[in-house]
């Protein structure tokens, strides 16, 4: 997944009345009820193995931190849809803020006004262009 994707995905996630569940457990019935009970299917989307995906269920064994990663990245993706559809909405028909901070200067004596420094970047988006970069 790219930086930009990854963005939007986590900003996504942040527009949410109810928080994502918190253990490994709860997220793995939410995919499952997503999937119509297949474990087959949360076992693709986790890239582990059906068995695996029943050993989590029961209990037996606990996600590695890598699938784990994985676990909460696909719940967030299918959490609220209608609330994330609605923000994505208002985001296109009224811009987005798009904000981050770089690093930009010389290198120069310490204390002079070329040293480098972290500044902070802020641009509005116009709905026009709003609408592209949720399209993409």
């Amino acid at each position: 997944m790219g930086k930009i994707r990854g963005a939007i995905d986590r900003a996504r996630g942040a527009i949410s009345t109810r928080p994502t569940p918190a253990r490994a457990g709860t997220r793995l019935s939410f995919l499952l009820r997503k999937e119509g009970g297949s474990t087959a299917a949360v076992a693709a989307r986790l890239g582990v193995s059906q068995r695996t995906v029943q050993r989590y269920l029961k209990g037996v064994h606990q996600p590695s931190a890598k699938v784990a990663a994985r676990l909460e990245a696909e719940v967030r993706r299918d959490w609220q849809p209608r609330v994330k559809a609605k923000a994505e909405a208002d985001a296109i028909r009224r811009g987005v803020v798009v904000e981050t901070r770089a690093r930009f200067g010389f290198h120069a004596a310490a204390g002079s006004s070329d040293d480098g420094r972290v500044r902070w970047i802020t641009q509005a988006i116009t709905p026009d262009h709003g609408a592209e970069l949720f399209r993409l």
